[in-house]
């Protein structure tokens, strides 16, 4: 399979609610978990307050958005890292006017970066130790599992490979939750290693029970803290986290679900939702509107083959109507680096004749000039056909009888 391709089956089943450190860290607070002392701002007035607020000295101000890398990126004005440690109210408003507003590139923003409308300001703390922990979705078990270390602060795939011995996983009953054993095996585990007090299992043992009660509770698909922090005094304290919620329990999950920052998802994707497409922007030049994902994943691939790259992933599912279709085309035609139009679709529950009506209409109400290659297979595929040849309008329509056909006319048209 093609890079293009892993990356899109890694992207469409990640059906999730992600959301901003600052709102995470309101969410577990409102669960009873212990996070650090911190407030949001928007602006350099607001940080500036918040700064006051907090004491004024020994803060830390932190670039919020939906990437990991932040401490690592690098902002649009020359800025080096979006975390940042400060002694005073003069550094905090300072570095709030060379975030807030400035777009951050990181590992995983890609070079375009994202734009920082936010910046959580929060107290320091004097950490004793850090350790790992989350609670996961194990595809092998078919329910969650907790999984901890010692070692925390620090990548965990990196101590899976270098020292196993230090990870620990427990396999969840999802309709019991951990039984005490489990949350007493997972706190020892926390401190392999480690002369710890006895009192500081104990903590870990209730955090631990509050963080399952949290995830449980909200629908969440994965929590990760790290670090998970022992502060002086024997205290637990989850210094940064991560949380994503299931897209599925959204119904019931509504006041979470309203948290969703679409300023900082891609306008094509937010779009496409509305109309419950599926679609990923690529770097390609050939848009593809297909139905089913894995059909789209080898239309993706023979289009590599055939030499062309594809400018998108986008599924319309399989009883797409006719709206739909149109929606697919002009969110493909938007696309400035789109030189030619790929639609492959097997007509199962969905009909050809509809599909072809559907593309037609996009055609007809945007003007396309984008060169058009169409590849129909299934119900109703001798009317659709009709359709497309009898068609008036003024666009290069080419029909094409099999997939290597389609694919090699939209890698021609695009060049």
């Amino acid at each position: 399979s093609s890079v293009s391709t892993r990356a899109c089956v890694k992207q469409v089943q990640k059906r999730y609610l992600n959301v901003h450190e600052f709102q995470c860290q309101q969410i577990m607070k409102s669960h009873g978990i212990n996070v650090p002392n911190g407030l949001p701002a928007h602006d350099v007035k607001e940080a500036v307050n918040a700064a006051q607020k907090l004491g004024g000295k020994n803060l830390v101000i932190k670039a919020q958005i939906l990437a990991g890398g932040r401490g690592l990126g690098t902002f649009d004005n020359g800025l080096k890292g979006g975390v940042h440690l400060v002694d005073n109210v003069d550094d905090i408003r300072d570095y709030a006017k060379k975030m807030l507003g400035h777009t951050l590139v990181t590992k995983q923003t890609g070079s375009k970066g994202k734009v920082v409308n936010t910046v959580f300001i929060s107290e320091q703390y004097k950490v004793k130790r850090e350790m790992y922990f989350a609670i996961m979705l194990d595809r092998s078990s078919g329910g969650p599992v907790m999984i901890g270390s010692s070692k925390g602060g620090v990548n965990i795939e990196d101590v899976a490979r270098d020292t196993p011995q230090y990870v620990i996983k427990e396999l969840i009953n999802p309709l019991t939750g951990p039984r005490p054993e489990q949350l007493a095996n997972m706190a020892k585990g926390l401190c392999l290693g480690e002369d710890v007090d006895p009192q500081v299992v104990e903590e870990l043992k209730a955090e631990v029970a509050r963080l399952w009660q949290l995830f449980d509770k909200t629908d969440a698909s994965m929590l990760e803290i790290n670090p998970l922090a022992e502060l002086e005094g024997n205290k637990i304290l989850c210094l940064d986290a991560k949380v994503n919620f299931d897209d599925n329990a959204a119904f019931r999950q509504a006041e979470i679900h309203s948290l969703r920052d679409l300023s900082q998802e891609d306008e094509r994707e937010v779009r496409a939702a509305q109309f419950d497409l599926n679609y990923i922007g690529l770097d390609g030049n050939i848009g593809c509107l297909v139905n089913g994902a894995g059909l789209a994943m080898s239309t993706m691939d023979i289009i590599k083959h055939f030499g062309g790259e594809p400018a998108n992933f986008l599924d319309v599912g399989g009883g797409a109507t006719r709206e739909q279709v149109r929606e697919a085309i002009k969110i493909l035609n938007a696309d400035p680096k789109v030189k030619a139009i790929l639609v492959n679709i097997f007509g199962g529950i969905m009909k050809c004749d509809v599909i072809a009506k559907g593309v037609l209409e996009a055609v007809e109400e945007l003007n396309l000039k984008t060169p058009l290659v169409v590849r129909l297979e299934g119900t109703n595929v001798k009317e659709a056909n009709d359709i497309l040849a009898n068609s008036k309008v003024d666009v290069n329509i080419t029909t094409a009888n099999s997939l290597d056909e389609a694919a090699e006319k939209a890698v021609e048209a695009a060049q």
